[in-house]
């Protein structure tokens, strides 16, 4: 296997892609701090031209990416095995899907499952919905569940399954390049490659830094809740370091002793919260909810997925369905990686269907709990939650545990969850970064897992001290299109590559025969 990555200053690192991406984000990092509202608007700027121009190139790439992987499944290609034909799974389903989704969306859904349906409840986005009605209430979780359901975990899982498909089929290394091997070849050790992986890595950095800054927003707002504490920008940065801190202690430990036993131990008690709320909330309203929530979504789905407000003429996409898509692309190659790494021996079927069938119905039973115990209570119990909601999104979550039996326990387990959340974002993402920036012939060393993991901590800090949401939705907004492309590419390499392979079987076993 051709390597052109070389040794210095005792790390094992691709020089190439580590300077570049470390430059780069350490230069943006001095400029955010030196001239905050000159970038703040730059980045202001290059979101609105995104989403004007290429909204409705995000919306129709990920649709269709969703229908690529439903066909690959059940595919003759589905049989496929990632790893040799005899190979079994290397880790148990339960400790596949706690990594899965810790790894994943565990932070947004903590952060969303009561602002976003109540949000679309209050101020319905779909023309001639009346807000706070029945209808809006149904549209409402439909809306929710399109932007956390198949098609957050079809961003996740069309590259997990190409890079798997290629690192343990093709032994390639395990980077983003290595799935443009049948459009490149061996460019994808060069300048080619490097920038792939470069793009990636610094996309992976940001949309991370992103999720590690609302979280802090919601921390904050915990904290303000539950203890008394003032909200100001300097708790929000005591936060990050906070979950830093722990990032790094975490992925000292590495894979199995850090980010597994903190994923397995955060679904949990994410499903205490979940239980919890679905007990003393309107328990029979929810199950029902549920069952109906799902015919209604899977119902409305074909004509959602291809929605742009075409003829609305209005841009309420902007800061929901393309900042979310933009967001989740931004993590595309770090949790592609990541779940490429923990996947090893299951079929191409298995895979597919498991990464979006199970995470879907996770967010859907979250989404459905949450979101309809707090329609509930502005519905038919007169508590008003929108007010909050609409002036902070952030405090969403803790409002709506102070209307429910035993406040501050829900809401203490409530912080721990979103903490623990953020670390094994945080320190999977710096595993993820380090494979992406290091020879891949080396053991991953501890030093450059933890200088990755201050620089998502850092970038984040200075996201929070550049403006807030706003600027973290523009950043991503405007970082995750190249991706988007790439994507689009890689969907296109890995139809490639399983056709000709597929030939090739089928030539060998005639010529065999």
């Amino acid at each position: 296997m051709k390597n052109q990555s070389n040794r210095f200053w005792g790390f094992s690192a691709i020089p190439q892609i580590f300077f570049p991406a470390a430059g780069f984000v350490l230069l943006f990092i001095v400029l955010a701090l030196s001239f905050q509202d000159s970038l703040a608007d730059f980045f202001g700027a290059v979101g609105q031209f995104t989403f004007r121009y290429f909204g409705w190139f995000y919306v129709l790439v990920v649709s269709t990416l969703l229908i690529f992987l439903l066909w690959v499944a059940f595919s003759s290609y589905g049989h496929l095995r990632l790893g040799r034909d005899d190979e079994l799974p290397a880790y148990s389903t339960r400790s596949w899907f706690a990594m899965l989704f810790a790894a994943g969306i565990g932070t947004i859904l903590m952060f969303w499952g009561v602002a976003e349906p109540l949000s679309h409840f209050v101020n319905p986005p779909l023309a001639g919905v009346e807000p706070e009605s029945l209808d809006a209430a149904r549209n409402a979780m439909n809306i929710a569940l399109y932007h956390f359901g198949l098609h957050t975990w079809t961003i996740f899982v069309l590259p997990a399954l190409a890079i798997a498909y290629f690192s343990y089929r093709h032994d390639l290394p395990l980077r983003i390049s290595s799935v443009f091997y049948p459009l490149l070849g061996e460019r994808i050790y060069g300048p080619a490659g490097w920038a792939i992986d470069t793009i990636a890595l610094v996309g992976t950095l940001f949309g991370v830094s992103v999720s590690v800054g609302l979280g802090a927003l919601q921390i904050n707002s915990g904290l303000t809740a539950v203890f008394g504490f003032q909200p100001s920008q300097a708790l929000q940065l005591i936060v990050v370091a906070l979950v830093t801190l722990v990032a790094c202690l975490s992925v000292v430990l590495g894979l199995d002793r850090g980010i597994k036993r903190l994923s397995e131990i955060n679904i949990m008690l994410a499903l205490m919260v979940m239980l919890f709320v679905w007990l003393v909330g309107p328990t029979l309203f929810i199950t029902s909810g549920i069952v109906q929530n799902f015919g209604n979504y899977m119902q409305n789905l074909p004509w959602m997925a291809f929605w742009t407000e075409a003829y609305q003429g209005t841009s309420w996409q902007q800061s929901w369905t393309v900042f979310y898509w933009a967001w989740t692309i931004s993590w595309a190659p770090y949790v592609g990686i990541f779940i490429a790494r923990i996947s090893r021996g299951r079929t191409i079927k298995q895979f597919v269907l498991g990464a979006l069938g199970a995470p879907m119905l996770f967010t859907l039973i979250w989404m459905s709990v949450f979101g309809i115990t707090a329609i509930d209570m502005e519905l038919n119990k007169g508590i008003d939650l929108k007010t909050q909601v609409q002036a902070d999104v952030a405090v969403a979550l803790f409002d709506f545990l102070y209307q429910l039996p035993l406040p501050i326990l829900s809401s203490v387990l409530s912080l721990l969850v979103i903490l623990i959340f953020l670390t094994t974002s945080a320190d999977s993402a710096a595993l993820v970064i380090d494979q992406l920036s290091r020879r891949n012939d080396q053991h991953s060393q501890v030093l450059l897992r933890v200088f990755w993991t201050l620089m998502i901590g850092t970038t984040a800090a200075t996201l929070l001290s550049g403006g807030g949401l706003p600027v973290l939705q523009n950043v991503v907004t405007a970082l995750g299109f190249p991706f988007c492309i790439l994507l689009l590419l890689m969907a296109i390499s890995l139809y490639q590559a399983l056709g000709r392979d597929q030939r090739h079987s089928t030539h060998s076993k005639q010529l065999s025969g």
